[in-house]
């Protein structure tokens, strides 16, 4: 079935996950299971190297759908909350970089989103946060995991318990934003970003991405073997018999990869 809310587009090796949901990108179940289905064909796609998460010019997400929410009870939060949580873990699962293009605003399920992405390009005026408090509830789609991962567990706890917005320049001084730019800059920074791992040894990205967000969940001595596992898994690929063949010959950076 065609999706109506987020769609797909790729271009130049680069896959962008449009949300385009009138007017604030407003989380509802549809647009979750959309997500979903964008962030799977996304990590299939061969000729898919790095993705885009964006909004559009105005706004990022500006949270769940509290009106379809509102009208929902305890069992059927049981019965949805998975899916809810998953559909944001399938664009932190996409096996390539995965990079936010964040305007306007970030909050609740949108910041979560964009926490699930691997880097946040975030506009000078943007504002992000988890303000699910505010409503009597806490973050539920890995905002109390993945916030307190990123920033930390107290500067996480001290935002979602006061369920405040954040401004640009402190989301980067924390660490929730990795560049800010002016507003009409930021999808083009993303791609730019994203771009630059179109050539590169995709394998060793993948496996690179795999070995910190698996290792991070785990002691250092068992991250340590996930990381060896890796490592000793790319010597059965072409790309590292390129690059080293290349480093031998030509030096450093000049390998021309194949993906495999």
């Amino acid at each position: 079935m065609t999706a109506e809310f987020v769609h797909l587009q790729v271009e130049d090796g680069v896959g962008t996950i449009r949300l385009d949901r009138p007017k604030m990108n407003a989380l509802n179940v549809q647009v979750q299971e959309e997500i979903r289905a964008a962030a799977l064909e996304a990590a299939e796609r061969s000729d898919v190297k790095a993705v885009v998460v964006w909004g559009g010019e105005r706004v990022f997400a500006a949270g769940a759908d509290i009106k379809e929410m509102a009208g929902m009870g305890y069992t059927d939060m049981v019965d949805r909350s998975a899916a809810l949580q998953s559909s944001i873990t399938a664009v932190a699962r996409i096996p390539k970089p995965v990079i936010a293009a964040i305007t306007g605003y970030a909050l609740g399920g949108g910041c979560e989103l964009a926490l699930a992405c691997d880097f946040r390009v975030v506009a000078d005026d943007a504002k992000l946060g988890q303000p699910e408090i505010l409503l009597g509830i806490i973050p539920g789609a890995g905002g109390t995991q993945r916030l307190a991962r990123l920033v930390g567990p107290a500067k996480a706890k001290e935002i979602i318990f006061s369920g405040r917005f954040l401004d640009a320049e402190e989301s980067l001084r924390i660490g929730l934003a990795d560049k800010v730019v002016p507003a009409a800059e930021v999808h083009a920074t993303a791609l730019e970003w994203a771009r630059s791992y179109v050539g590169a040894a995709s394998y060793a990205v993948r496996a690179a991405k795999e070995a910190v967000d698996r290792g991070i969940e785990t002691d250092l001595e068992t991250g340590l073997e996930i990381e060896r596992m890796l490592f000793a898994g790319l010597f059965a690929t072409r790309d590292r018999e390129i690059g080293m063949t290349s480093f031998v010959e030509h030096g450093p950076g000049n390998a021309q990869f194949e993906g495999r």
